[in-house]
């Protein structure tokens, strides 16, 4: 698959030949759904918590008197049906990872980027290397390109300009080779990728 490569001002500078096992695969919705369950889930942090019964702190003596006063026997003060008791199967921490084969995520990736080449939503630019750090100029360029969700992957390292530039753009992400993740391709309209990017990708992905 040969597709053209194009610089900010939306000018052909050349052509790339993009690898069909990676950019050029049919996709399927369970697997692409497979890998978006198994990172959604890595991402949670697990740290919700409740006190239960042991955990609330205080005196273990009994709430009232245990006979005579016309009130069923209370054995314990923080129990759970008492007012400032613990609380009974809340949520405890626990990690919310799930396994999934690696040969699946690689898959699950390729078939992201499959799914943007065949729709036409994927774009390969020169560089994405800017001359200064102006948020406003390099919006005017996304104008003229006409990308209002676009998600912009780099080589091993992004232009500190560039970074600087698209971060206060909403709906305009940036990442490095190394962070691709399908969620964020298939929460943007467009990929963006640059020539070293194809190149770090297709090495990743062989």
């Amino acid at each position: 698959m040969q597709i053209d490569v194009i610089n900010f001002d939306g000018k052909a500078v050349g052509k790339v030949d993009l690898a069909d096992q990676i950019f050029g695969l049919e996709p399927r919705a369970d697997i692409l759904h497979r890998v978006v369950t198994w990172q959604r889930a890595k991402s949670r942090a697990g740290t919700h918590a409740v006190k239960t019964v042991s955990d609330v702190a205080g005196s273990g003596k009994k709430a009232f008197k245990q006979k005579k006063t016309g009130n069923a026997r209370q054995g314990e003060r923080y129990n759970v049906h008492m007012r400032g008791g613990g609380v009974v199967h809340g949520p405890v921490v626990r990690d919310h990872a799930i396994d999934l084969p690696k040969k699946i995520r690689s898959l699950g990736l390729k078939m992201a980027l499959s799914s943007k080449a065949k729709d036409g939503n994927l774009i390969v630019i020169d560089s994405e290397k800017l001359s200064s750090a102006k948020t406003g100029a390099f919006a005017k360029q996304l104008k003229k390109l006409d990308l209002n969700s676009a998600l912009f992957v780099g080589g091993a390292e992004l232009d500190a300009n560039f970074k600087k530039s698209a971060a206060n753009i909403p709906n305009i992400d940036a990442l490095p080779t190394i962070g691709l993740n399908v969620l964020d391709i298939l929460n943007h309209d467009k990929l963006v990728l640059t020539a070293d990017a194809v190149k770090a990708v297709e090495a990743r992905l062989a």
